[in-house]
């Protein structure tokens, strides 16, 4: 592109080449114009708008922060509020549970210096948590970890009276304090007496059952079976093995239902009431050893029967059924 300047203050005329180069540089000086000038106008607006709205501006930005910081708090107190009264419920729940192990405690036979040992840590208060005042973030921690501390102690006292009670359990069961056969057992008693054969003194190593042939004859606890078989004088024989050294005789039966070296429950049928061996009729001789040597089944057989008398009297009337 050409371009022929004339002017009176020039001798001659002038030309003037444009090139591509030429163009393109002016183009790029125009837009670096353009962007200078608008960063200039931004800048003088929005200082003059800061300094005259700047006041309104705070003031919106304060109000809505204390209005997000009152909501917060509030939410913040429900929930603290709704945890105490919950950890209330709790501490009330705890106070009942204290009752409740007291009188397992006494069932068990566990000592209260014992069961107090057992919850050590535990400072014995109680109550409702809530009070007049509220309470804070960090005083409701304080009760939580105070609660907790207190609930595993309880844990620790309730285990060492579920053991007690499992003990005592496991150990009654394995004592022979059940009747052998639903009969009294004064036909003959333990002790020395005149024998029925001979005529003499001798001594009678356990009680006699008088029972019908054929009834059944239970074992008087759990135990492990180490003899069933024909004896010269006992006749048909089940001894058991209670564990402690203790056993228990089953003699003079008419049938033997168990085997040497089988578990048998409190009650199960072991055999069933005849006259076999050294008998002058159907009954069941039944003894009780610790350690080999001969006991008065009395003391253990009186405990069965006082169960079955509170058995009894537990029971409805025909009337009532």
């Amino acid at each position: 592109m050409h371009i022929i300047l004339v002017s009176n203050r020039l001798a001659t005329a002038r030309s003037i080449t444009l090139t591509w180069k030429h163009l393109w540089f002016g183009l790029f000086a125009l837009m670096t114009s353009i962007v200078m000038l608008s960063s200039v106008f931004s800048y003088l607006t929005v200082r003059h708008a800061a300094e005259i709205r700047l006041p309104f501006l705070q003031d919106l930005l304060r109000t809505m922060d204390v209005d997000d910081s009152q909501r917060s708090q509030s939410y913040m107190r429900e929930n603290l509020n709704a945890m105490a009264v919950k950890l209330g419920q709790m501490q009330a729940q705890l106070l009942r549970l204290d009752s409740v192990g007291e009188r397992l405690a006494g069932m068990a036979g566990i000592k209260p210096q014992d069961l107090k040992a057992a919850e050590a840590g535990g400072d014995g208060r109680g109550g409702p948590l809530l009070q007049p005042s509220q309470l804070s973030s960090t005083e409701l921690q304080h009760a939580v970890n105070s609660l907790a501390q207190q609930v595993e102690a309880k844990s620790d006292a309730m285990s060492l009276i579920e053991s007690q009670l499992l003990e005592d359990r496991v150990r009654k069961n394995l004592l022979p304090t059940s009747l052998p056969v639903m009969a009294q057992w004064n036909a003959s008693t333990y002790g020395w007496r005149i024998d029925p054969f001979t005529g003499e003194r001798a001594m009678h190593e356990g009680v006699d059952f008088v029972a019908e042939p054929g009834t059944p004859i239970h074992a008087a606890a759990a135990g492990i079976v180490i003899r069933a078989e024909m004896h010269p004088q006992y006749g048909n024989l089940v001894e058991i093995d209670h564990g402690r050294d203790i056993t228990t005789r089953y003699a003079h039966a008419s049938a033997i239902l168990v085997k040497p070296g089988q578990f048998v429950r409190r009650g199960q049928i072991v055999a069933r009431v005849g006259t076999s061996g050294r008998s002058t009729g159907p009954h069941l001789h039944f003894e009780v050893r610790v350690q080999g040597i001969a006991q008065n089944p009395d003391r253990f057989l009186r405990m069965a029967e006082a169960g079955t008398t509170r058995l009894a009297r537990l029971r409805p009337a025909p009337e009532a059924q």
